[in-house]
């Protein structure tokens, strides 16, 4: 049990396909890149992975592509989610192309054309070359030309948060378009319900699609108007790659790795900013341990018996100078830097004895005080549990299943401090509580070993 996880808070994979009938390539839908011949006994596994690379790597940017061309960025999506259905369905029998992003652009193109024909025919308004002409020219309108933001992916998180939009429903909207996140996995990341999050998703769609709501990147007089929100998106992709989700690997370090890229990219775009400072130096310290948290059986290893030596030292120095040259302040940028200094105590102490939980704990105060967060008050309570003891941690957690009732670390840390208390017959039972909440079979096999060390 520890405090010092990821920041205090993927997409859909595609099943696996069938075997082909044979290993001959045959000229594939869309027509883009050539195919690349595999054997009947390996396709199903090849194109899988194959299909889950393209996820990673292509759904944002091929996104962002539909999106400036149509202007339309609920067809985009679906647009696009179709291809990836189309993709495992024909990549089994014509071979994964050389260039899965330029099939998957054109797959997704087909699609919405598709849809515009149904909606023209459907409203008997406009023939299609209307259609096409008017979303041409609302692409050259809202699609930035990269003068003054380069990066394809940081472009399109500009323009999801459209201040047009509530705050909540443009970070759902970019974690949805961004980093491809499933709606159960935003909805656990925003700690709502997930009808509620489909629904928002839903509504922030429709209103882009009625609206005429430019879907541009902003001028770049105009960027910092949407700076915090933009943060808070690149906070939640990071913290995404260590939050549990329903696949077999909690760890997804390739998101870690990218949110940083853009933070950097940011920073580099709107240099001293506190809050991109701050985000940086925090998401630096958090990442550099990320090959400490499982051992080679693939099960959790806490803080305390991690091995220090394989934290990455070069990432601690680089957020450790990062958070010198930010100031106390206030907001998000003082939000950020609080979690960056919990964070440097844990990275900084050499053993796990030397960790001064006194000074966590009382961050975690200043920063529950800032926040109000039923989050950071739970990691508030594990710190004031290694600084004072488990009963001094277990009053701190009182009124927070009410406030976190789907979140199984609240009865997880609560059987911690029981068992340590030495009330074994109540923390096996808040172990079931945690156990009857986690998605994660990593953390489930985890809290199933702590139950089993309570006993009966």
């Amino acid at each position: 049990m520890t405090s010092g996880g990821a920041p205090v808070t993927g997409g859909p994979r595609a099943g696996r396909a069938a075997s082909a009938a044979g290993s001959r390539p045959t000229p594939h839908a869309a027509g883009a890149g050539t195919p690349v011949p595999v054997t009947p006994d390996a396709v199903a596994d090849d194109v899988a992975d194959a299909v889950e690379r393209a996820w990673r790597e292509h759904w944002s940017p091929v996104l962002g592509l539909l999106i400036g061309q149509f202007g339309r960025p609920d067809l985009a999506e679906d647009g696009l989610a179709d291809a990836f259905v189309a993709a495992a369905r024909r990549w089994p029998e014509d071979g994964v192309p050389s260039s899965p992003g330029a099939w998957l652009l054109t797959a997704g193109r087909r699609r919405v054309l598709d849809r515009l024909r149904a909606e023209a025919v459907h409203r008997r308004k406009e023939p299609l070359m209307v259609v096409d002409e008017r979303t041409r020219a609302l692409a050259a309108e809202t699609t930035d030309p990269g003068a003054h933001v380069s990066d394809d992916r940081l472009r399109l998180v500009f323009a999801c948060c459209h201040p047009a939009l509530a705050p909540e429903a443009r970070i759902a909207l970019t974690l949805r378009f961004v980093a491809g996140l499933a709606t159960p996995e935003i909805a656990r990341l925003l700690l709502v319900q997930e009808s509620t999050m489909a629904a928002r998703l839903t509504r922030a769609k429709k209103r882009l699609a009625a609206s005429g709501i430019p879907f541009a990147t902003p001028p770049p007089e105009r960027l910092d108007e949407r700076l915090d929100v933009v943060a808070t998106v690149l906070y939640l992709v990071f913290t995404a790659a260590y939050h549990p989700t329903d696949e077999p690997d909690p760890l997804r370090t390739a998101l870690g790795d990218e949110a940083i890229r853009l933070v950097r990219v940011l920073d580099a775009l709107l240099p001293g900013r506190p809050v991109v400072r701050a985000l940086l130096a925090l998401l630096l310290l958090q990442h550099s341990r990320r090959d400490a948290r499982l051992d080679d059986a693939g099960a959790l290893v806490l803080l305390p018996d991690q091995d220090r030596g394989r934290w990455h030292a070069d990432e601690i120095a680089e957020g450790v100078a990062v958070l010198r040259s930010v100031l106390p302040g206030a907001g998000q940028a003082e939000e950020y830097r609080l979690q960056a200094l919990v964070a440097a105590e844990h990275a900084t102490a050499p053993t796990p004895d030397a960790t001064r939980w006194d000074v966590v704990a009382d961050l975690y105060a200043e920063l529950e005080a800032l926040t109000g967060s039923p989050v950071v008050r739970l990691a508030r309570a594990v710190a004031v549990a290694e600084a004072a003891g488990p009963e001094a941690g277990l009053a701190l957690l009182d009124g927070l299943d009410a406030a976190l009732p789907t979140h199984h670390r609240v009865p997880s840390v609560r059987g911690e401090l029981l068992a340590r208390a030495g009330r074994p017959a109540e923390a096996a039972a808040s172990f079931r509580a945690a156990l009857a909440l986690v998605h994660n079979p990593v953390e489930r096999r985890h809290l199933e070993g702590r139950l089993a060390a309570t006993g009966p």
